[in-house]
């Protein structure tokens, strides 16, 4: 909401009901600031309670939506249909969600390749829109970053936040418990699927599930196609001298375009990676891990099933919310309609 008001707009701000402490936070640190009343209006609502009014408000005038691609697309619609109720044109800006890749090429070292993917699929459990969550790894590194992966995911401490030592947390709730672990489940039952790491889960004692890492010999399988949003990701091994063939691979089996990396040590290849990849991340990012976006630093966003990428932490998303306006002003006006061609 900071950005909107920045800008000069008033704004409500509804969040996440796993997100109200945090809001709460942020709002106390926002008036302690000299933010004024009624500029950022926080509302502990459901999205629908919510909706009902905004949206039949005449003066509604944008929507800047961080969540699923599927409610993101209803919204769109409702506004849509209330278009002749309001002021304006709404602007509209989502960041929604992410299949992010790991994209390796044969030159690439498996050490740098093992640890862009521990730390781009596990952080936060993977509950970050640019999570690494499938990657392409050619036959001749596989057996070397498989080694190192597993190293890295024994070595891996699993506890409460408290804790500063624990790389693994729990999800964030039940619900999200049980959409990841689901997915683990389908994917144990691909007989084209193995499970090389992971794949054991308890909620008894909160929600934590085993970083999780599946290898499949079908490229279009459930877990390489949709978003997992949790400590899940799936590998796929390629020949190493099909690169060109498995980009277009990368680009072709996942509606979303949020983050994705390529490793290399061949400048060709990362060229030719990052030229054929244009529409298929938003941040693209050669040999480093799909995560980390600073804001200011690294304006964030995708575009397709990903959001507007509308660049959130840069002026082009400020920009959203602005309407410009053109002054002329005449100093010396005319008096005489005639223009000098004519005469």
């Amino acid at each position: 909401p900071a950005s909107m008001a920045l800008m000069g707009n008033t704004v409500v701000w509804k969040p996440a009901f796993t997100q109200i402490y945090s809001a709460n936070v942020t709002m106390q640190l926002l008036k302690e600031a000299g933010l004024p009343d009624g500029v950022i209006n926080l509302v502990y609502v459901d999205g629908p309670a919510a909706g009902d009014v905004i949206f039949n408000h005449p003066d509604f005038a944008g929507l800047h939506f961080t969540g699923s691609t599927g409610v993101f697309k209803n919204l769109w619609k409702t506004i849509g249909t209330n278009i002749d109720k309001y002021k304006t044109y709404p602007r509209i800006v989502g960041e929604t969600g992410g299949k992010d890749f790991i994209m390796v090429h044969k030159s690439a070292k498996a050490k740098e390749v093992a640890t862009a993917i521990t730390r781009g699929a596990f952080e936060y459990q993977g509950q970050k829109c640019s999570a690494a969550s499938r990657c392409y790894i050619p036959s001749n590194l596989w057996l070397d970053v498989k080694k190192y992966l597993l190293e890295d995911v024994k070595s891996f401490k699993m506890g409460p936040t408290e804790d500063f030592s624990n790389f693994i947390n729990a999800v964030i709730d039940e619900k999200s418990f049980d959409k990841i672990t689901g997915y683990i489940e389908k994917a144990r039952e691909n007989k084209m699927n193995e499970i090389i790491a992971g794949g054991k889960y308890d909620k008894k004692k909160g929600y934590f599930i085993e970083p999780t890492v599946i290898v499949t010999k079908d490229p279009s399988s459930l877990t390489m196609c949709e978003e997992i949003f949790g400590p899940v990701i799936t590998i796929y091994e390629y020949h190493e001298e099909n690169f060109e063939q498995t980009l277009e691979l990368v680009n072709t089996t996942s509606p979303y375009a949020l983050t994705g990396s390529i490793f290399s040590n061949d400048r060709y290849a990362a060229e030719m990676a990052t030229k054929k990849l244009t529409h298929a991340a938003g941040n693209f990012y050669i040999n480093d891990k799909p995560t980390g976006a600073i804001v200011g630093q690294q304006p964030f966003g995708g575009g397709r099933g990903s959001g507007t990428n509308d660049k959130a932490g840069s002026k082009m998303n400020l920009l959203r919310w602005v309407s410009a306006r053109t002054i002329k002003e005449t100093f010396v006006p005319a008096t005489d309609y005639r223009y000098p061609f004519l005469g």
